[in-house]
């Protein structure tokens, strides 16, 4: 059976300073504070110093009838612009966070390139590919509603 595979670009603009938006996005075990879709974020390996090696879990709810679960491996820190990991579980492949400052905050895109690993998703994917990514547009954008409120409380 072949892997359905996506690729995901979601771009954010945050009206906060690039450094706030990178350590908010960076300390991912918060994110069920202020991310609705994200009940649940575990870590699983600290990584080296540097986080780079760190392993979490997430587990993503979305409008959809099911939980996505899947681990990410840091593999690229390149503060305050990037960060990079490698997924594994119901969804593998790469997730790429890349910062810009602007004149208003920080751009923020968002690239998720993965492919689908659960039978039933794959044998879907020719029918429900609309669905799918529809459901991960709304995640995305509950993201970054969430992140606004975040830094706006903390700031």
């Amino acid at each position: 059976m072949s892997v359905a595979e996506y690729h995901f670009v979601s771009n954010w603009e945050i009206d906060a300073p690039i450094e706030e938006v990178f350590d908010a996005i960076l300390d991912s075990t918060r994110w069920p504070e202020w991310w609705r879709g994200v009940p649940r974020v575990e870590e699983v390996t600290p990584g080296d110093p540097n986080g780079i090696g760190n392993v979490r879990r997430y587990t993503f709810r979305s409008l959809l009838p099911y939980n996505l679960v899947f681990e990410v491996r840091t593999t690229r820190i390149e503060r305050p612009a990037l960060l990079e990991g490698a997924s594994s579980g119901e969804l593998a492949g790469i997730g790429r966070w890349e910062l810009e400052a602007t004149a208003g905050g920080t751009h923020v895109r968002y690239r998720w390139d993965v492919h689908t690993t659960k039978a039933w998703m794959n044998v879907l994917a020719p029918i429900a590919r609309p669905v799918f990514n529809w459901n991960h547009d709304i995640v995305m954008r509950w993201g970054e509603e969430g992140l606004r409120r975040h830094l706006r409380a903390a700031g």
